[in-house]
């Protein structure tokens, strides 16, 4: 399979925080052949790992911003609570798609009245959350009961991956299935080569709702070092200043300096750049401080550990769909690769 359907395969998964199953097991059965072994912990995080000594980690996350029904009205309609950071003005007239507890996936639209009946006030007004509702085409309770739904399930806006020409890709999730399949293809390529330390990587839960799982992951592996791979905050387009565009689309892979969640130290920022220049790779810089990323959690584990960022370049991530260059990713994993090769020479 290419770059593309790897991609493709790992988008359309289902993995809202906290219900990141369905992924999982894609990026299982993805890794299986690279790995000396595969495990689930307690919450989730499947922790992939090969060759022996001390560990160096590899963290993305899994999941991705999405909902979770917490009432159904008597009529049938469902309100969302949601999970993970989403803008309030865009979710208004989507389409959703809700996971119920036997893994059957319901269709729903995210009601939105017409502009003909609103009055010119409420036409300009975004519309909280809570007071958005689903219709999923049932005339009661007892009728979306009857379709599987039930208070707790989780949802999530999607429209399938589509390639938009050649190059330039669109789909939901790529924070983080782009950061993820990094992390697959590192594995891979690396697979026929002998590594002084430990390779653990991360497939994390929960980093939209306060990076939990990579928490919990980073305390049990005890890296002496790690780097987390994200999809980050492409704002390469009409009315932001390039002051204010983290990154750009068609630069490389983003080096974090800072954001708020971690100041990464110079030396790991150094050691990046200088891998990078090496390799022929093109990359750029994360602009301070936007966002957060797992390695804000991972850093502070175990009294303190060596932590980076790489991120894929990514346009409006957090929003039903999201785009990238391949050119972006694919240097970011030949910039992961060449990190892994030299990676030994920051645990002396």
């Amino acid at each position: 399979m290419d770059l593309v359907g790897k991609l493709q395969r790992l988008s359309d998964a289902f993995g809202v925080a906290g219900f990141e199953d369905e992924v999982r097991e894609v990026i299982r059965d993805m890794v299986a052949p690279y790995v000396d072994s595969c495990e689930v912990d307690p919450l989730g995080n499947l922790i992939c790992t090969r060759g022996t000594g001390e560990a160096v980690m590899l963290d993305a996350h899994m999941d991705e911003v999405g909902f979770m029904v917490r009432w159904i009205e008597e009529d049938g309609f469902l309100r969302l609570s949601p999970l993970g950071g989403w803008d309030e003005r865009i979710i208004p007239g989507h389409r959703v798609t809700i996971r119920t507890r036997s893994g059957e996936k319901r269709l729903g639209v995210i009601g939105a009245a017409p502009p003909h009946i609103l009055k010119e006030e409420e036409r300009k007004r975004v519309i909280p959350l809570e007071d958005l509702f689903v219709d999923v085409g049932a005339g009661s309770r007892t009728e979306a009961e009857e379709l599987g739904i039930h208070l707790g399930d989780p949802a999530t806006i999607h429209y399938p991956f589509r390639e938009i020409r050649a190059g330039y890709v669109t789909g939901k999730a790529f924070d983080d299935r782009a950061g993820c399949l990094a992390a697959i293809e590192a594995l891979r390529l690396l697979s026929g080569e002998e590594l002084p330390y430990r390779l653990v990587v991360n497939f994390a839960v929960c980093e939209e709702e306060g990076l939990r799982g990579a928490k919990a992951a980073a305390y049990r592996i005890a890296p002496r070092l790690a780097l987390a791979l994200e999809g980050t905050i492409g704002a390469d387009f009409p009315g932001v200043p390039q002051a204010k565009q983290p990154v750009r689309l068609g630069q490389g892979p983003a080096i974090t300096l800072a954001d708020r969640s971690i100041i990464v130290s110079p030396r790991l920022v150094r050691f990046l750049e200088e891998t990078a220049e090496r390799e022929g790779i093109p990359y750029q810089y994360k602009l301070p401080a936007y966002g957060g990323t797992d390695a804000g959690a991972i850093h502070l584990e175990r009294g303190g550990i060596l932590a980076g960022v790489l991120s894929v370049p990514c346009r409006y991530i957090h929003s039903p769909v999201s785009t990238l260059f391949l050119s972006d990713l694919e240097a970011t994993i030949e910039l992961v690769v060449a990190f892994l090769r030299r990676a030994g020479e920051l645990l002396g």
